[in-house]
């Protein structure tokens, strides 16, 4: 398919030149528009978590870096309706259903914050839980959008370290190697080898 010249020449005698406008095919990279920005290295760009996922998978030793742009609207979102409805108010006082009123202005404020590194968790709320033996133990009840900034990070880094733990899953109580693993994956990602 080619582009049909819109200008035509100045020149009435027939000496065009290089003033002729011509059509030319489209080239095949224009075809179709790309999904996803390059990345300033020129590499390619992961489509979601999945990408995140298969590349855990296929390299153990990757050092994952870059993974805040997967926390979208979308992900807090879902993060949001992961998060128990009943659950105690924070230090905000902030309740489930008061939040779900006005939903996405408060989740696009809130994708912001996060990616201008302007959010700031707020302090927890404490309570004190009465033990068996008659002593108290604190609980600190964290204010419902850090519950769901928490669980949008867990959704990202499940994505990575179920595949450490793939193969050794329900094996926490068999001599401990699920422990072993755990413990090495952590020490990975602080950097120590």
């Amino acid at each position: 398919m080619g582009i049909v010249p819109a200008k035509s020449p100045n020149k009435p005698n027939g000496n065009v030149g290089a003033e002729v406008t011509e059509g030319r095919p489209v080239t095949k990279e224009n075809e179709m528009e790309s999904h996803t920005e390059p990345t300033q290295s020129g590499g390619k760009v992961s489509q979601g978590l999945q990408g995140v996922r298969e590349r855990a998978r296929r390299n153990k030793q990757e050092r994952f870096t870059a993974l805040l742009h997967h926390v979208n609207i979308g992900l807090l979102r879902d993060s949001f309706y992961a998060v128990k409805r009943k659950a105690a108010p924070g230090v905000d006082g902030m309740t489930w259903k008061e939040y779900e009123t006005g939903l996405e202005d408060r989740l696009i404020d809130l994708h912001s914050q996060v990616h201008r590194g302007t959010y700031r968790a707020k302090p927890s709320r404490r309570q004190w839980i009465a033990k068996a033996n008659g002593k108290q133990r604190p609980l600190g009840i964290a204010a419902l959008e850090d519950k769901i900034v928490q669980q949008a990070v867990v959704t990202v880094l499940t994505a990575i370290y179920e595949e450490d733990f793939r193969d050794s899953r329900m094996d926490f109580g068999r001599g401990g190697a699920s422990i072993r693993r755990w413990t090495r994956c952590m020490w990975r990602s602080n950097g120590r080898k």
